[in-house]
């Protein structure tokens, strides 16, 4: 058996390091893409905090093996891009999707999130889910709704008491009149 070339090990390795250290995993094929597209892809990837990456078959494949991830080895037929999710896996997943909609020649084809295999559709529901920053404000949110409601209760008391008050007073000088 041949001995590959270190040029060929160090992509393996590189994309090995990237499989054990994503989140998540989208796998889509790019046929037909300008570079100009792809540049503009991975730019939008870029700012949800993914990198997307083209890699020969042959290397991601044997890539996918060594990381444990052989869910994700159907897929890599064709030409074939990884998109490696950082920590908003969710925020990668909409980018992912929405430049699918956008860009007819990208076409999404499924993906890992760690060792469970996400299908086309499953890729689509994690992208509808809200991102990080819209959950933890909808966290914050719901812990700041019941200090809302106790501060605006504490206010009405004092203002109820004083409004009853003036009514007894008015109440009594209108009878005394």
């Amino acid at each position: 058996m041949e001995n590959p070339r270190p040029e060929k090990v160090a992509v393996v390795d590189e994309i090995v390091g990237k499989l054990n250290t994503a989140t998540a995993v989208f796998v889509s094929e790019y046929r037909g893409m300008s570079v100009a597209g792809l540049a503009q892809l991975r730019g939008v990837l870029r700012d949800s905090g993914a990198e997307h990456k083209v890699y020969k078959n042959t290397l991601a494949i044997l890539a996918v093996r060594q990381a444990g991830l052989d869910i994700l080895e159907p897929l890599l037929v064709g030409p074939t891009s990884l998109t490696f999710a950082g920590d908003d896996s969710v925020g990668a997943a909409k980018a992912l999707n929405t430049a699918s909609k956008t860009n007819p020649l990208l076409v999404l084809k499924g993906g890992s999130f760690g060792t469970s295999a996400l299908s086309v559709d499953d890729v689509k529901a994690l992208a509808d889910l809200p991102s990080r920053e819209e959950l933890l404000a909808m966290f914050a949110g719901a812990l700041q709704a019941p200090l809302v409601k106790t501060a605006g209760l504490l206010q009405a008391l004092p203002r109820n008491f004083a409004y009853g008050l003036a009514a007894l007073i008015d109440q009594q000088t209108s009878a005394a009149a």
